[in-house]
């Protein structure tokens, strides 16, 4: 007997010390890992959070500066709707600073990179706009490249919809869109389509909302690239400027690296305090579902800030250049969870991403480097066009299909606009397609791989985006709960992986919420075929891993960073025939 209760105890130990580490801890001490104390004389820029207890507090927020300053530091910034600031200080002084006990944690100033002919009916949009659902009143911003004063995103009576821009790029005052990829995914949000209309139309590229009002918050450079700390200063701003542009909802196609757990992540943090303000956050999955550097297939490669529970996370679907959902298919390139260091299922759901025409800034950098995806407007008019200069670009990626669910999110938010960030995630991933083929194919002929694609909770997320669905929901979130993704946890001593939505007083999805019977996720197969999820839980009765792993799943479920590079990532992809 005393044998028995010696193993059970040991049993029960175990799954304790594992569950603990899945779930995710900040890391140790005041340092992420990707500070380096050994650089020496040379300075860096850092993001310093600060205790909770100082929230508000500027004499102990003070004592930091002068801390910093004392040992050769400059204060770069303070934000305000994050507890935290940018300081550029010598490597060497790192440690001693972090001895400060109004620090929490300190991160590198991370730089980031950015991450509709046949989708916008495919995904229903085209009936909201019969009903009368364009987006009317409700402010978008576009965190990004910068937007062009395009034609399709000006308002009936000729003026701009982009009623606000402002720019975060250091060293740079332009909020023009040099780069290219802002417009394009603006013009997904909120293009009206009237460049591509007419009477001898073939084509009308109309975005998802077309009648939203833009405010453009420039963070990336002319070749695509930024900082965490202007993706955060752009953040607060929308925060700052949400009555006075009714800013209901933040579109993030960009993203980085997971270099930490969210409950540190400074990105995470921002996205979180947009949430809590009332402002819907929309961020791309990222790129990297083809990438087997780990041994993973791409799983695990979802990026920061895609990776924090309270926003929604977006993958990419092809359309299949078709208005039909049965055909269409995973991107192989679209990101895949659990998320590294927490396991957070991601994506929430998947939109179409892949080779989507949409709005053109002329003399961009990627319209000179990709000539060939910018739309001939032979395609979209009949007739003679010899000479006119075409307003639009093709282009792929979990940058693109991001604009769609913001889009989306813009439409509820106008129908309903008493709707909480958490009631339009709950609606939207709800009211999801789940209707997948178990597993689909694709051969890449620049590269001469063929990447099989498992259409699972970590591939597909609740499912593809129904905008027609989620304007007939009226499912209402009551009061303090919250949508967050739920953990995956996997059990150490059977190697088998099940769903915990343990998340405090504020679950929503647990079994006595207001989704009754439904099942969000479906009945269909998740992963594998051998576990059966608890029936109180309405992630349907299905696997999510069941015991079919493969080697890098030892690399998931560890409590480390995947990816090394704390550089941020791309979430569009050129369309070159082979990014699918």
């Amino acid at each position: 007997m005393k044998t028995s209760l010696k193993k059970i105890f040991m049993a029960l130990s175990l799954l304790t010390l594992w569950t603990v580490a899945a779930f995710g801890q900040p890391a140790k001490g005041k340092l992420s890992k990707d500070l380096n104390e050994s650089d020496g004389e040379k300075f860096v820029d850092i993001i310093v959070q600060f205790t909770p207890g100082t929230k508000g507090k500027s004499k102990e927020k003070d004592k930091v500066d002068d801390d910093a300053k004392g040992k050769g530091g400059t204060v770069v910034k303070h934000f305000n709707a994050v507890n935290a600031a940018v300081y550029r200080v010598q490597a060497k002084s790192l440690k001693g600073l972090a001895n400060n006990p109004n620090i929490s944690f300190m991160t590198p100033d991370r730089p980031v990179l950015m991450n509709l002919e046949y989708a916008n009916p495919t995904v229903g949009a085209d009936i909201a706009r019969n009903y009368g659902w364009d987006g009317s009143g409700i402010g978008v911003a576009v965190i990004d490249s910068g937007i062009y004063p395009h034609q399709d995103l000006k308002n009936g009576s000729g003026a701009t919809r982009v009623v606000y821009s402002q720019n975060f790029v250091p060293g740079e005052s332009s909020t023009a869109d040099l780069y290219g990829h802002g417009t394009h995914v603006a013009g997904i949000v909120g293009g009206n389509g009237s460049m591509s209309n007419g009477g001898n139309n073939t084509f009308t590229f109309t975005g998802i909302a077309p009648n939203v009002n833009l405010v453009n918050l420039r963070v990336l450079n002319n070749q695509g690239a930024g900082m965490d700390s202007s993706v955060i200063s752009a953040i607060e701003r929308a925060i700052e400027l949400k009555s006075a542009y009714n800013i209901r909802v933040i579109n993030l196609s960009l993203g980085r690296q997971v270099m930490e757990s969210y409950l540190t992540d400074p990105l995470c943090q921002a996205v979180e305090a947009a949430w809590n303000a009332g402002i819907v956050v929309v961020v791309a999955a990222g790129n990297r579902g083809r990438d087997n550097s780990m041994g993973t297939r791409g799983y695990g490669t979802i990026g920061s800030p895609g990776n924090d529970p309270y926003v929604i996370t977006v993958g990419a679907m092809r359309d299949m250049s078709s208005t039909a959902r049965a055909d269409d298919r995973m991107a192989s390139y679209s990101s895949k969870g659990p998320t590294a260091v927490n396991q957070i299922v991601k994506p929430d759901l998947v939109a179409p991403g892949n080779r989507i025409v949409s709005t053109l800034s002329p003399g961009s950098y990627l319209q000179t480097m990709h000539p060939g995806n910018v739309v001939p407007v032979s395609y979209y008019k009949s007739g003679s066009t010899a000479g006119i200069a075409s307003g639009y670009i093709r282009l792929g990626g979990t940058s693109m299909a991001t604009p769609m669910v913001a889009g989306a999110a813009a439409l509820l938010l106008q129908k309903d606009p008493t709707l909480s960030p958490d009631a339009v995630k709950a609606r939207l991933m709800k009211t999801t397609t789940k209707a997948f083929p178990t597993l689909s194919t694709f051969s890449s002929l620049s590269i001469g791989s063929t990447y099989t694609i498992q259409y699972d909770i970590f591939t597909v997320g609740a499912g593809y985006l129904d905008v027609w669905g989620a304007l007939n929901n009226t499912d209402v979130v009551a009061a303090g709960k919250r949508a967050l993704s739920p953990k995956a946890i996997k059990n150490p001593l059977t190697g088998l992986v099940s769903l915990s939505v343990l998340w405090g007083d504020s679950v929503l999805w647990g079994e006595t919420v207001l989704w009754g019977e439904s099942m969000l996720w479906g009945q269909s197969m998740v992963w594998g075929t051998s576990v059966v999820m608890a029936s109180s839980v309405l992630w349907g009765d299905s696997v999510l891993w069941g015991d079919t792993t493969f080697a890098g799943s030892s690399v998931l479920w560890g409590n480390t960073v995947l990816w090394g590079d704390a550089s941020l990532f791309p979430t569009a992809v050129s369309v070159d025939g082979d990014d699918q």
